[in-house]
């Protein structure tokens, strides 16, 4: 059976699976300030031969391995198995847009976490299905709480952080966001300590754009608008040179 509970009231063997199998993806930070969200995430599939060339000039930049755009005022950062993201992340934009089409106005962050939660619980209560084995991080605006940050895992269980890490090396990232994060951080000062952290975090010892994904979420200055950037490989090495990470 896919549900059998322990003495202590856990979900015994598909979630605990899945919750290790991300324990051994790659990391995913994000980290909430006032005037905006950063998130950044380490890609695993890198290799000489891999063609990076459409992430080089496609879309809204990134190679949509780890940082997804799920709608105007969410972006998403997954760690587990890729496949599984990517199916959540098409039933994601879809849920948003549905409520776009109906109210006229973005989904309330906390709504679209929620639905996706209620998506993921479903898969570990019946037998013959499996969890899925990833988490999610989402960053977005709505007017109602401004600016938030939320982490869900395969039970379907959320929750709201000012800053958190999930994948390898959660465990050291957490330590040291909790003895840097500060209440009044800005993006600026968040995009530095996020670069930080996953300098001292990743397997790598260099940090690069071929192993590294970054978004900032802002508001438009002249439309009051949320503005999703997701980094081109070139802008990520750029912000690298800035504050003095790059490889030499």
């Amino acid at each position: 059976r896919t549900t059998i509970f322990s003495p202590e009231g856990t979900c015994w063997r598909s979630v605990e699976y899945a919750m290790e199998a991300i324990s051994h993806a790659g990391t995913v930070l994000g980290v909430l300030a006032k005037d905006g969200v950063v998130l950044a995430a380490e890609k695993k599939v890198t290799g000489k031969l891999l063609d990076m060339s459409g992430a080089k000039e496609g879309g809204y930049g990134g190679s949509g391995e780890k940082i997804f755009l799920l709608n105007s005022n969410v972006i998403a950062g997954v760690a587990g198995i890729t496949a599984d993201a990517n199916s959540l992340v098409n039933y994601a934009r879809t849920a948003a847009q549905r409520h776009l089409f109906t109210y006229n106005e973005d989904i309330p962050v906390e709504m679209l976490a929620q639905r996706l939660c209620d998506m993921k619980q479903g898969y570990t209560q019946f037998g013959g299905l499996r969890p899925f084995g990833v988490s999610l991080l989402y960053a977005g605006y709505d007017p109602h709480y401004e600016f938030q940050l939320y982490h869900s895992d395969p039970s379907g269980n959320y929750s709201g952080w000012k800053a958190t890490c999930i994948g390898a090396n959660n465990g050291t990232a957490q330590s040291l966001l909790k003895q840097e994060y500060k209440d009044e951080i800005t993006v600026e000062e968040a995009i530095g300590l996020v670069l930080r952290v996953m300098s001292k975090t990743m397997d790598s010892t260099t940090l690069g754009s071929e192993k590294l994904e970054f978004a900032v979420l802002t508001l438009d200055r002249n439309t009051k608008q949320p503005k999703a950037k997701i980094y081109k490989p070139a802008e990520i090495d750029a912000l690298l040179q800035r504050h003095d990470l790059a490889k030499k």
